[in-house]
């Protein structure tokens, strides 16, 4: 009977399921058709519809693509009828808020005439906020947070820091885009409103050091300086005092991958996409020369700077030797160069491009470049008028069908012409002894025929005492006088000394800079762990306006390549060069420092046998003990023992 009542409310609930299951497909079946009804009475709906879901890209594909969703106004009207349905997801989408960052990356190669090649990467974002409101930025997309953090907190106006191994040739080179002197390179302006100057920026090196993982908190009142003229801000802003300016230098700074990841980690793309995956750390530290550099400034966002922006800008040029490199042609390829082809534009960025120099080679006869390119763009780069071949990563058919680009320069001439740049800089220690020497600074105007200011910047450690009033400065073989002089003594082991100079370059001229300097006696603790080596004096920097050929105008610069749009020009008959001369390197006066080593283990010998003999005297007891018998005595003694004769 129990049996029986389970059977049957099984079947009830059986029976029970298959209902509902029945009503709803129903309720779905009605549903459906009443939508397909409505498509067809509607056919332009019905191909907007498939035209969304066939251009809906898949979830893995939308992970890296940016936001840009603009703003759309809904009619009155339009808002009424909707009320009371379901807001579409294109209204939901609309509702965002545009996206106020922009991220563009470049790379500028250009074949030099000695057959090495010279590359250029760009990262630029553009970040529409204001650190200075007193309000903390708690939303980042594509500037990186800890340079954010950096700016907000020590109230930072301009930052300018670079990374750099070798030296730049420049005669056989050429003016580079962005020049850095060796070693590393930290100047920054700070907001007015920043009290203790010197406390915020002995805060901020540590803080830098941390982030890019150098020395810089190694940087401190001994090698900083204030430059009253030499370094102007770059951005928009009204802080000109030159007492919210901080310029420090350490030439023996070494470059190495643990320098290049966390500036390769500040991009929005990492070295993941993009032309970062060109940044390989083995083949770029095989280099003749290589900077890595960070600008953090604002800037206008149109003409009448009604929008303010910040701009960061990171820079890497490196200078690939063709022998060092292993080549045994004059050939270059991406391949050659990084290891690695590029197969696709970071996903972040709004412009992904490759500017190839093609100037000196108009009709091909120095050099083929493949795969050829119909783009052509040209720009006003330090003076002379630049062609280049101009490759889109952003459209697919750059990469071709094998979905990768490979560039090639192929070398068919190596007879070459460069243009000498316009101004060079050379810096030498002449002199004998450890006592007294000379710095000389060479400076070179290969204009023909124009003559134009220079502004000259040393900072030269404090155990180099220069003696000031032998300063002499001397053009073609006459006194050349310079217009302005500003220097700053040194203290010993709290600043350096500072010498700037406004000097007037003949033109086709060679000007010299000579003062003569006494070399001071240090601590034996301020000695560096190798004192043979040598101590480095960091490189003179060199400003000027230089004479320009071809007129630059500066309202079209943003259809020009990235880095044009760095130079600050102030008119359009010349433009701005910086020029860095060699860091020195001088021995000082340097004790033995075998010596204390030596006496050390003089003095503990002299202990050792003096004081052991003396110890053994007072501690030793004496004893009298009769020598031992002869063989001979003892022999007979045995034989009188047997016989039982008394012993001798």
């Amino acid at each position: 009977m129990a049996a029986h009542r389970c059977s049957y409310s099984a079947v009830l609930f059986i029976l029970f399921n298959l209902s509902v299951f029945i009503v709803v497909d129903s309720h779905q079946t009605t549903l459906t058709n009443d939508h397909h009804g409505s498509v067809v009475d509607n056919p332009q709906t019905a191909s907007e519809t498939v035209e969304q879901t066939a251009a809906q890209p898949a979830v893995d594909d939308r992970r890296w693509e940016a936001t840009e969703v603009e703003e759309e106004a809904i009619p009155d009207d339009a808002s009424t009828d909707t009320q009371g349905t379901s807001t579409p997801e294109s209204v939901v989408l609309s509702s965002l808020p545009k996206p106020k960052d922009d991220f563009q990356e470049e790379l500028v190669v250009r074949p030099l005439d000695s057959g090495d090649i010279y590359a250029s990467f760009q990262f630029r974002t553009l970040w529409e906020t204001d650190f200075m409101r007193g309000n903390k930025v708690s939303h980042y997309r594509l500037f990186p947070k800890s340079l954010g953090q950096v700016i907000s907190k020590f109230s930072v106006r301009e930052l300018h820091i670079s990374f750099t191994q070798g030296y730049w040739r420049t005669m056989q080179w050429g003016q580079p885009f962005l020049p850095a002197p060796p070693g590393a390179e930290l100047w920054v302006w700070f907001q007015d409103t920043v009290t203790d100057v010197d406390a915020t920026w002995k805060e901020l090196t540590n803080v830098l050091s941390g982030i890019f993982c150098a020395s810089l908190n190694f940087i401190d009142s001994t090698n900083t300086v204030q430059p009253s003229a030499s370094f102007k801000p770059l951005g928009i802003g009204n802080v000109t005092d030159h007492q919210f300016l901080r310029y420090a230098t350490l030439p023996r700074e070494i470059v190495c991958t643990e320098n290049l990841t966390p500036w390769k980690k500040l991009l929005p793309c990492g070295s993941k996409a993009g032309l970062a995956v060109l940044l390989k750390s083995e083949k770029l530290f095989h280099s003749s020369f290589l900077s890595q550099a960070v600008h953090i400034r604002p800037v206008c966002q149109d003409q009448q700077c009604k929008t303010t922006s910040w701009e960061l800008r990171q820079t890497l040029n490196v200078v690939f030797d063709l022998h060092t490199s292993g080549q045994s042609k004059r050939e270059w390829s991406l391949f050659k160069m990084f290891s690695r082809t590029l197969t696709e534009a970071c996903p972040l960025a709004s412009s992904s491009k490759i500017h190839i120099d093609i100037t000196d080679n108009p009709e091909g006869e120095q050099f083929e470049l493949s795969p050829a390119t119909p783009l052509l763009s040209q720009a006003v780069v330090l003076g002379d008028r630049r062609t280049f071949s101009v490759y889109d990563l952003t459209q697919q058919t750059t990469f071709g069908a094998v979905r990768s680009l490979n560039l090639l320069i192929r070398w068919k001439s190596s007879e070459g012409h460069m243009l000498r740049p316009l101004l060079h800089a050379e810096r030498y220690v002449a002199g004998y002894g450890l006592q007294t020497g000379e710095i000389h600074t060479l400076m070179y105007n290969n204009h023909p025929f124009r003559s134009f200011p220079v502004l000259l910047l040393d900072s030269v450690p404090w155990y180099l005492r220069l003696y000031i009033h032998t300063l002499t400065v001397t053009s073609k073989g006459k006194d050349n006088k310079p217009s302005y002089i500003h220097y700053q003594p040194s203290k010993d082991r709290l600043r350096p000394h500072l010498l700037e100079m406004l000097v007037q370059l003949p033109p086709n001229s060679v000007t010299e800079i000579t003062v003569q300097f006494e070399r001071a006696l240090l601590k034996w603790t301020e000695y560096t762990p190798d004192p043979n080596h040598g101590f480095y004096v960091g490189s003179s920097v060199i400003s000027s306006l230089v004479p320009s050929t071809v007129a630059m105008d500066t309202n079209s610069t943003r259809e020009q390549p990235l880095f044009s749009s760095f130079f600050p020009c102030k008119e359009e008959s010349s433009f701005f060069v910086r020029v860095y001369t060699e860091p020195l390197l001088v021995n000082l006066p340097t004790p033995d420092f075998s010596m204390p080593y030596n006496v050390i283990c003089l003095t503990c010998t002299v202990v050792a046998v003096g004081y052991g003999s003396l110890y053994n005297l007072l501690t030793r007891s004496f004893q009298i003990e009769e020598p031992s018998p002869g063989l001979a005595k003892r022999l007979a003694n045995i034989i009188r023992k047997m016989r039982g004769v008394p012993l001798l």
